[in-house]
């Protein structure tokens, strides 16, 4: 028997899911960011985060003509 310690408390738990996610934009790396957050916003709830895992650039003709990101994106589920 353990002193001090209440058995009947209820113990609270969350479960996550993770999703890999690409993302473009033509303006930055930022606004792929923003655009791939907000794009999953749409279909999935309680977004908590995202950890960007790579960033790219699409070269045409010498010149970046797009900005790529490769992200782990969590949410909570219900």
């Amino acid at each position: 028997m353990r002193s001090g310690i209440q058995h009947d408390r209820e113990t609270m738990m969350s479960v996550a899911k993770v999703i890999e996610i690409s993302a473009e934009s033509k303006d930055s790396f930022e606004d792929a960011i923003r655009g791939g957050i907000e794009t999953v916003g749409k279909s999935v709830r309680k977004v908590e985060g995202a950890w960007v895992k790579e960033h790219k650039v699409v070269v045409h003709d010498g010149k970046i003509s797009a900005f790529r990101v490769d992200m782990k994106i969590t949410f909570v589920l219900d």
